[in-house]
């Protein structure tokens, strides 16, 4: 199977790599401490700041901003300091993560705050805690706790919300409908022609809204086009109608 291309132009990524054989690559918290602090080094040559990161035992997810087109230094950096360390402390040899690092290059505002919940979730879900903010090596337990890492001091969870609206932000969890976006956005094709990014649609706006005279049928055509990659602006302006109207509707079907 070919293998996704990477995009490396400055933005948005999420980014995900995993022990190999499911190895635990923190083995205590002296480990995770280790890794941000390795983090933060490799952000501050690289010019890039973390928006939101999680530790799990045998992976991590981060949400980092590239000031340059430099993605693959920076991981290569992170990633082999980060393996070097473990194999010199715990005495083996051999690769520590299961491949090349994950990563999903992020352009449309949505995607990016549904990503700060999932990332957010991740210790709910594997049942290691049962709130957003306790889990110890998340950005938002360092948030509210005051451990910021310097490489987060300019995350949007800290310019954008105050404490308590940032936890009740993050604690609204996914529906049903905003995870299949997020899978849907991961599997999307973005490629590079002219310097310019290119992102795959299933459907044309013409397609998606075919044969949609009822206004059930035009509602849920707009969720969607929307979950296909197309713009409340691009939708409202096809339809003819305020985007302040596509935004209340697909916000209402997301919540279904």
């Amino acid at each position: 199977m070919a293998r996704r291309p990477r995009i490396d132009l400055a933005g948005y990524h999420h980014l995900i790599n995993r022990g190999v054989a499911q190895l635990n690559v923190y083995k205590c918290k002296a480990d995770k401490d280790k890794f941000l602090e390795i983090l933060c080094k490799a952000c501050r040559e690289y010019k890039a700041n973390v928006h939101d990161y999680c530790l799990m035992d045998n992976h991590y997810h981060l949400l980092i901003e590239t000031k340059q087109d430099n993605l693959s230094l920076l991981m290569r950096q992170i990633n082999s300091n980060y393996a070097c360390y473990f194999n010199r402390k715990y005495k083996r040899v051999g690769h520590l993560w299961q491949g090349r690092y994950k990563s999903w290059y992020i352009v449309q505002d949505e995607y990016l705050y549904m990503l700060l919940r999932y990332i957010e979730f991740n210790p709910i879900k594997a049942k290691m805690t049962s709130t957003v903010g306790e889990y110890e090596y998340s950005l938002a337990h360092a948030i509210i706790n005051n451990k910021l890492v310097p490489c987060a001091k300019h995350s949007m969870l800290i310019k954008e919300f105050a404490s308590e609206t940032m936890v009740e932000f993050l604690a609204l969890q996914l529906s049903a409908n905003e995870l299949a976006r997020l899978n849907k956005e991961q599997k999307r094709a973005i490629t590079i022609e002219d310097e310019k990014l290119s992102i795959s649609m299933s459907k044309t706006l013409d397609e998606h809204f075919y044969e949609c005279e009822l206004k059930e049928a035009r509602n849920d055509a707009m969720l969607d086009a929307y979950t296909d990659g197309h713009t409340q602006s691009a939708i409202a302006k096809y339809l003819g109608v305020s985007a302040g109207l596509v935004s209340m509707i697909v916000k209402a079907r997301n919540e279904d």
